[in-house]
């Protein structure tokens, strides 16, 4: 019988981010749960670019915040713009030691401490097509239920 396991148990987490972007994502995370946002991490989309936070508003508003470590991983990365097909505003969070001048004006911005977030910039809107925004929407709640799932069973097995 094995005492200790080197792999991860946890079906909702996916090893793929840095301890830092971790840490950003939990701040903004509650700051839009405190706005009253359902939450969902890692969201691939139908283009294959996979999001790193979406979020529903109670009113049907889809955001996607896209998580910036650093001055690097803000430069490698040109897919972002891809996004804004997918969501009503687009942000971009990111913490205090990357120089906030870097992300472009026609996004929204927040920081993150990793215990709080605040939005430092509102995102302007563009609002989805009624079909898009239906897609996105049922991608969002297909994933969010399976997830759920997933940890339920995840937990039953861990339980006994």
């Amino acid at each position: 019988m094995t005492l200790v396991s080197i792999a991860v148990n946890n079906p909702l987490i996916d090893g793929r981010q840095s301890d830092r972007a971790m840490m950003i994502r939990r701040g903004v995370q509650i700051l839009l749960a405190d706005m009253r946002f359902a939450i969902l991490p890692e969201l691939t989309l139908s283009n294959g670019r996979r999001a790193d936070l979406i979020a529903l508003s109670d009113k049907g508003e889809i955001w996607i915040i896209e998580i910036k470590s650093s001055i690097e991983d803000f430069r490698v990365d040109r897919k972002w713009p891809d996004y804004r097909r997918y969501c009503d505003r687009l942000f971009f969070a990111t913490h205090a030691g990357v120089p906030l001048e870097i992300f472009p004006e026609d996004c929204g911005l927040f920081l993150s401490d990793g215990f709080s977030g605040h939005m430092l910039r509102e995102a302007p809107e563009h609002r989805l097509a009624p079909a898009t925004r239906k897609s996105v929407t049922l991608d969002f709640s297909r994933a969010a239920a399976q997830r759920l799932l997933a940890a339920e069973w995840a937990a039953q097995l861990t339980s006994g």
